[in-house]
């Protein structure tokens, strides 16, 4: 039998500071479980199969998709496919454990569609494009091409930001921190 349990979703932009926002809970919060998403890219240097993703590759993420074993999947960018597994929700779920998500938009609204009030949908937000831009060049990941693709997504992608329960301003570290707690005590709290 499936379990359904509460979930919370953290949805931006590539750069925006979700992951760091999370790992912050993740300590504040021992009730909070990552949701390790899987993926069809290769694993990248120091990165962790079952911590960072699921490497699946392209094949192995469409055998997947043909076996209905997403919760919700999508290809992001041109064959560059992400997705929740549904093993991956029913080992969080049994554990008695609430999911912490992080997933790019259509991912996170796709998620809040399906789980409706069990889960809590946050937008993490910058001040603007330019600011996305410093971060992502600052990590040194993205070819120049994969850069401009990441931040024509971005601009579509602060148009559904109204969609999300809560919207988080991650303009100063410490303030996005207490924000987030704060709202995330809330939704832990609500029976």
């Amino acid at each position: 039998m499936q379990t359904v349990g509460k979930s919370i979703v953290f949805s931006a932009p590539s750069g925006s500071g979700k992951s760091t926002i999370i790992n912050h809970l993740l300590k504040v919060f021992p009730e909070l479980c990552f949701s390790v998403s899987a993926c069809s890219r290769d694993m990248r240097p120091g990165e962790i199969e079952g911590v960072n993703y699921y490497f699946l590759g392209i094949p192995g993420f469409k055998e997947k998709i043909a076996q209905d074993a997403f919760f919700e999947w999508e290809e992001v960018y041109a064959n560059h496919y992400y997705g929740t597994l549904n093993s991956e929700l029913q080992r969080i779920w049994q554990a008695g454990k609430v999911v912490i998500f992080d997933v790019d938009v259509a991912g996170g609204l796709r998620i809040k569609e399906k789980l409706g009030d069990n889960a809590l949908s946050c937008f993490i937000k910058v001040n603007d494009l330019s600011e996305i831009e410093k971060r992502l060049r600052e990590r040194g990941t993205e070819s120049e091409e994969n850069l401009k693709a990441r931040l024509e997504k971005a601009k579509h992608e602060f148009t559904f930001q109204e969609a999300f329960d809560v919207i988080i301003y991650n303009h100063v570290k410490e303030e996005a921190f207490a924000a987030a707690e704060k709202h995330i005590r809330a939704f832990l709290e609500k029976k």
